[in-house]
């Protein structure tokens, strides 16, 4: 009992210590806040002022202070100056509030824009940013006397600030005037030198804490060290470590005797942390949740274990962790740097420590003031990629040759690091980074033979050194301390050169940038042990360099905070950063789209049958996607989510005080099942239920027995068939149970089985996700239940719409959430030649969607950096009372609009400036705040980031716009399949097929060809200038660069790394090559039957490695029945589904994108055929096989390539070789499969009868004769279209329309169909559909 009150008092006294500590930093900060304003220059002396040049004697940088007049009035650089700074030193550290600025008194001077720079010691320099959002630099002043003041967003601790202006007076020159406010910064610091440590000791033996506040602020000379650490001897630990200037955080709170498998969870946050300036960092845990902040970054992490409380053994140690009984041993590395203000729940360590307190124990040498790193390290950023260099005279070599060593940091794969002359003429060495390495090479060799790689990335960001020496024709290269490689040359240094840092100037000799110029930082620069004077540089006195800025590492980490979605990994170089989406789910340059369809009904818009796939109902919301099943064989599709117990269960022993009670775990999240259920028309949910003697309420006083939990855990007590609030069952509401006097069957406890099964389908309660069943304890009482899976039928967004009449009526909803990502889908149709779809404004910030012509959408926004718009011009009207369908997208990398079909326009995003799109007003829907170009139509299925908008629920509150819209192409009956688009006529509809791999009036027919041998079927495809030059850069306007229409060749570019591939086939014949597609860049994809008659699937995406191959099914699929297969790309992922069986999802190599596609080809191919070279020899094997059987209904992402060669027979684009036969082979084999289904079944039952019946006999006869019939009539067809052939050879097709038993009906295309979009436009292709076939070339079939 006293080691539990000891054990309590020590929470409290900790407890205690947390909380005093927090009232009184929140009483500092206050005081701070209301007292840290005050002006800090008016008391410096004149040494305080430093400059980097002066114009005069009288406009030296001590006149430079406000509203002073002393001299000329003010500060003034000279002209020739090509870095101007004014620096102040403050004498010690302070806390820096504001800053303001003003002119030179009485002059034409001044400064119009200006960077602020600050450091601890004045040579080690950090730009200040005001905001993340806000660019780092600051507006000045627009005349000479006016005072602008700067109130800074976060203070600046330092005791040096200087003022680097951008931009001045166009009248006149740099003039400035400036002050700062602020106050004395107080603070406890300790200096660790990387052997020392100070040690934190308990009262007690151990210390168990089930929550912890550590803060502290440090600033590190090394990329890796201890800061904090504590340990038990259960297992529990704390590490807190800088690895990699990265702060890592590593934690296990369990006992790892009793849970060995318990996961330690270590979080990692921050970068280049170790760049000399001060970083903040808060641990914060309460039992397993713990939140880690550096520099106001915050990551959150969960411990897996089961203990919740830390319990540390002795110590924590702070700096270090010392080997007990080892003095001056160390388990891991030591800290280098400095720590202040280092407070442990509440205990201030480094006051404990300066008081010399007898809790503190100090290993090493540990002081109380923070010293520099010497010798110092003074670095200089080279900002560009183009012409950044730094050039340094060689001095003679001497006798000992040519020693080089520098530091260097950066991001980028490529860049060029140093180069120098070599005696022999034109020989340059060249040290440069190369896909991340570093190379070492003699550059304009007649042989390359002499170049030194070393493997291992230098673009991590951190600090790497390089030594090089240069003798008897030796050059050895020694990277950050590792082994050293060498190699000979040919030729000796040239002294009369000079050194080459970073890049070449444009006039410079034999040197040239490899590839590019560095972009990174460089320090400790020596030239044979001679430490290079950057300031002379600077002033003009040594060497010459462009696009320098000395004397800081601007490097910045890109990647904090992770712009990067839904777990995306994120990677950077100098200037953005790049969005890793493999593995995620989603696409696009921040990872923000969902690959995923978003319910069952649009996968069977997409043409897909029953199945397993993935859906996501939230597209670009932060739920992941959920694999359902899509039942497609019924008019209505149904969504099936499964969970872990599905079969029937048998309950007895079960009392009210002790239930049975089953949880349910479903295949999804109940968020995602929520979301499923709330864009579903209908939910449903069977709850199978039978009993003997087992009552589910109290027939006395209606308590219930038994009940239910919906999905948000509340309980139920209604059951299967009955709806809400009242306790019966379905056989009440039907009036048809067993005994009327009881509202269930089960109430009647009957000794016989009955039951009370029904459906659950009121959808605010679905999913079930427990059973309790509390009366079958009694002799001969039981239950038997089965809870079925979850079903869900309908999209009731998809078709959700709204109709706008004239008199400027818009809806209203929400501000739209869309700081950092905004994505706008939506169908529209109207008559009018313009009117505004979307419009959200701010402030000054706004974002509009709008149709600006009759053929022209515009997308325009605008962040702060001023507007932004984006037009793409159909070269059809969209006011034709179609739907058409816009999507347009918003993020930090780019923007971009969809229409229809027609290619993405793009417009990428500036790498600095704002960022933070900030609406406040309402959203509008068909109209503007202003009411002008008010939308007249309708719109539907309208999406932002996600969320799809009620319009028909706010269309019933709005006058002037109505629920739905009117039209037969205005519903969910689906009248048009497999990505046919419904078009609306006076007199009706159409099914617009051109899109669909189907045709027919509702594009469900199959389009099928029989291929013989040597047959094939080839597009070939030519580089469209729109496609190459659809990118524009920069952020300004691209309106007047809409996209048009090629119309000179087929489109080969396709713009994500994604690839939708779907056909179905019938064969016997192996190997067989189904698929080939080959690109401009030698890339290519190929599906084949190998010689098993697996099917393959070939992925050659990056040259410099081997195609990567995928069998997803073993067994042979040349059985001659026919199979559907369906391939989707996206990125590294890979999805494949095989009829209903097979459905598996593969990892890639690589991401790369299949751009500039040369030719698709179904069936033989061979070497030299157009675009094929470079085909591996198995898959040219398949090829010259050819394809011997029947394809059907094959799309390759936006191409038919079946229906493409049908109706564009006479395209010098389209290729067909052989005897291809148009044919219904595919209906046919999936209805004979179907059949041969059924009859088995019919031939059970009839076993199971012991029946027989000869009228299969006599209908087997039947079908002989007819058969015999038609073959008769086809080879009379066949003779008299031979002699037709010869009468008429001009008309003759490449492709062969005989009629043989499996021949379809002829194709019907709707009547006026082709005034709507040519074939050749959406399929983005340019078939020159008059050319004719010359007599000479024609090829006759029978």
């Amino acid at each position: 009992m006293p080691a539990v009150l000891a054990n309590m008092s020590s929470r409290s006294a900790s407890w205690f210590y947390v909380f005093s500590y927090f009232v009184l930093s929140i009483c500092g900060s206050i005081h701070a806040a209301n007292n840290c304003n005050g002006p800090l220059l008016s008391v410096l002396p004149e040494s305080s002022f430093k400059s980097s040049s002066t114009s005069s004697k009288s406009q030296l940088p001590h006149s430079a202070k406000l509203n002073r007049r002393e001299g000329e009035g003010g500060w003034a650089p000279e002209r020739s100056d090509r870095q101007p700074w004014l620096q102040l030193d403050l004498r010690q550290k302070m806390e820096v509030t504001a800053i303001a600025t003003q002119g030179r008194s009485g002059s034409s001077d001044w400064v119009t824009s200006f960077m602020l720079l600050f450091s601890d010691c004045g040579l080690a320099w950090k730009q200040y940013g005001q905001s993340e959002d806000i660019g780092q630099t600051y507006t000045g002043n627009t005349n000479s006397e006016g005072v602008v003041q700067h109130k800074l967003v976060h203070s600046i601790t330092a005791r040096f600030l200087r003022f680097v202006p951008l931009d001045w007076s166009t009248t006149g020159w740099i003039g400035l005037r400036v002050e700062v406010y602020g106050c004395v910064y107080k603070s406890d610091v300790a200096d660790f030198n990387g052997r020392s440590a100070l040690l934190y000791r308990f009262n007690q033996k151990s210390q168990r804490t089930v929550k912890d506040v550590i803060s502290l602020r440090f600033k590190s000379y090394g990329a890796d060290g201890v800061l904090v650490h504590g340990e038990g001897h259960r297992g529990d630990y704390l590490t807190l470590e800088l690895h990699h200037g990265t702060l890592a955080l590593h934690l296990n709170l369990d006992d790892a005797k009793l849970y060995p498998s318990s996961a330690n969870v270590s979080v990692f946050l921050g970068c280049l942390l170790d760049d000399q300036l001060w970083h903040y960092v808060l641990v914060k845990r309460s039992n397993k949740q713990v939140n880690l902040t550096v520099d106001g970054h915050t990551r959150h992490l969960s411990t897996t274990g089961v203990e919740d409380s830390l319990e540390v053994d002795y110590e924590l140690s702070f700096g270090g962790i010392p080997i007990p009984g080892k003095p001056g041993s160390f388990l891991r590395k030591n800290f280098h740097g400095c720590i202040e203000n280092l407070y442990y729940n509440g205990v201030n360590i480094i006051n404990l420590a300066k008081r010399r307190k007898l809790q503190i124990h100090s290993v090493g040498n540990v002081t109380f003031s923070c010293s520099e790193p010497q010798p110092q390290m003074v670095s200089t950023t080279f900002l560009s990629s183009s012409s950044s260099y730094l050039s340094l005279p060689l001095e003679p070599l001497g006798v000992w040759g040519l020693d080089i060593h520098f530091h260097f940091r950066t991001w980028n794969q490529e860049g060029l690091l140093f180069s120098t002359g070599l005696a022999q003429e034109s020989q340059h060495l060249v040290l440069q980074i190369s896909r991340g390495q570093l190379h070492l090479m003699v550059h304009g060799a007649a042989e390359q033979k002499t170049n030194i790689s070393i493997e291992g990335s230098v673009t991590d960001g951190l600090w790497h050194s390089v030594s090089l020496s240069y003798r008897d024709l030796i050059v050895s290269l020694v990277l950050d301390n590792e082994p050293t490689s060498t190699m000979d040359v040919q030729s000796h240094a040239d002294s009369g050169n000079s050194v080459f840092f970073g890049g070449c100037p444009q006039y410079s000799g034999g040197c040239k940038n490899p590839t590019v110029a560095f972009q990174g930082c460089m320090r400790q620069i020596l030239l044979n042990n001679q430490l290079m004077d950057l300031p002379r540089v600077q002033q003009g006195l040594l060497g010459n360099y462009s696009k320098l800025q000395f004397d800081i590492c601007g490097i910045r980490n890109r990647c904090l905070p992770n712009f990067c979605e839904h777990d995306g990994r994120c990677t950077q170089s100098w200037d953005t950063f790049y969005c890793d989406c493999s593995g995620t789910g989603y696409t696009g340059e921040t990872c923000h789209n969902s690959i995923y369809e978003a319910s069952c009904e649009a996968h069977r818009q997409m043409g897909s049958t029953s199945g397993y796939f993935y859906i996501d109902p939230d597209g670009s919301g932060p739920l992941k996607a959920t694999l359902v099943y899509c039942n497609m064989t019924e008019d209505k599709v149904w969504t099936v989510v499964g969970h872990n117990n599905s079969g029937f269960v048998n309950v007895t022993g079960a009392t009210t005080k002790k239930p049975y009670v089953m949880r349910f775990n479903y295949t999804a999240s109940l968020e995602q099942l929520r979301t499923l259920i709330g864009r579903s028309e209908h939910c449903q949910q069977e709850v199978v239920y039978s009993c003997r003697k087992s009552r589910l309420f109290n027939t006395w006083d209606g308590r219930p027995l038994s009940w239910w939990l919906d999905r948000s855990g509340e309980k139920q007590t209604y059951w299967g068939g009955s709806v809400p609030g009242i306790q019966q069952c379905s056989c009440s509401l039907a009036e048809n149970c067993i005994d009327m006097n009881y509202f269930c069957n089960c109430d009647a406890d009957t000794h016989l089985w009955v039951n009370d099964t029904g459906l659950l389908s009121y959808k605010d309660h679905l999913p079930l996700t427990e059973i309790v069943i509390g009366d079958t304890n009694r002799t001969g009482s039981a239950a038997v239940y089965r809870v079925s899976s979850l079903h869900c039928n309908g999209d009731r967004f998809m078709w959700n719409s709204a109709s706008f009449y004239p008199g400027s009526s818009s809806l209203h909803f929400p501000k739209f959430q869309a700081e950092l990502s905004a994505d706008i889908s939506l169908y529209f149709k109207t008559t009018a030649s313009s009117g505004v779809l979307l419009e959200n404004l701010g402030t000054a910030d706004f974002i509009t969607l709008k149709l600006t012509t009759p053929s022209a959408i515009t997308f325009i926004f605008d962040v702060g950096n001023g507007p932004v718009d984006l037009t793409v011009t159909s070269p059809v009207p969209l006011n034709d009372k179609q739907w058409h369908y816009v999507r347009a997208e918003r993020n930090l990398k780019e923007a971009s609009l969809q229409v229809d079909q027609l290619p993405l326009h793009t417009l990428e995003a500036p790498s600095e400036g704002h960022y933070r799109l900030q609406l406040k007003s309402l959203l509008f829907i068909g109209g503007s705040t202003f009411k002008e170009s008010s939308f007249l139509g309708c719109i539907r299925a309208l999406t932002l980031n996600g969320v799809t908008l009620d319009l028909e629920e706010q269309a019933k509150l709005t006058p002037g716009v109505t629920p739905g819209c009117p039209g037969h192409c205005s519903g969910s009956a689906s009248v048009c399949h497999n990505r046919g688009r419904c078009m609306e006529k006076n007199s009706g509809y159409v099914c617009d097929c051109t899109h669909s791999a189907y045709n027919g009036p509702h594009c469900k027919k199959e389009v099928s060809m029989s291929f013989e041998s040597g047959s094939s079927v080839t597009l070939t495809f030519q580089m469209p200038f729109p496609v190459i030059h659809n990118r524009d850069r920069g952020s300004q306007s691209s309106s007047s660069q809409p996209v048009h229409s090629q119309s000179s060749a087929i489109y080969a570019h396709n713009g994500e790394s994604r690839e939708n591939i779907a056909f179905s086939f019938l064969t016997t014949h192996t190997p067989a090559m189904l698929l080939c597609v080959s690109t401009y860049h030698q890339q290519y994809l190929a599906i084949v039957l190998a010689n098993n008659g697996s099917l393959q699937i070939w992925f050659h995406l990056n040259r410099e490695k081997r195609a990567e191959i995928f069998t997803p099914k073993a067994s042979s699929l040349a059985d001659g029945q026919l199979h559907r297969v369906q391939v989707h790309r996206e990125g590294k992922d890979l999805y494949v589904q095989i009829d209903k069986d097979i459905d598996q999802k593969y990892n890639l190599s690589s991401d790369m994108k299949m751009n500039t596609l040369r030719s698709l080809t179904l069936g033989k191919v061979t070497g030299t055929s157009a675009g094929h070279a470079g085909l591996s020899e198995e898959v040219l094997r398949a090829g010259s096989k050819g394809f011997i059987g029947c394809l059907s209904s094959v799309q390759f992402n936006h191409l038919t390539p079946l229906k493409t060669a049908i109706l564009n027979h006479g395209s010098s684009l389209v290729h067909v070789l052989g005897n291809l036969v148009e044919s219904n082979c595919g209906a046919l084999a999936d209805s004979t499969t179907s059949q041969s289904a059924s009859e088995g079944v019919d031939r059970g039952i009839d076993r199971l009868k012991k029946t027989r019946s000869d009228s299969a006999v006599i209908g087997g006869l039947i079908t002989a004769v007819l058969l015999i019939t038609l073959c008769a009539v086809s080879v009379t067809s066949c003779f008299l279209y031979r002699r037709c052939s010869h009468t008429h050879p001009q008309e003759k097709s490449s492709i062969s329309q005989k009629k043989d038993p499996r021949r379809s009906p002829e194709h019907s295309y709707p009547a006026g169909l082709e005034n709507s979009y040519p074939v050749d436009l959406v399929l983005d292709l340019n078939l020159d559909l008059l050319s004719s076939v010359s007599h000479s070339r024609m090829e006759y079939y029978i």
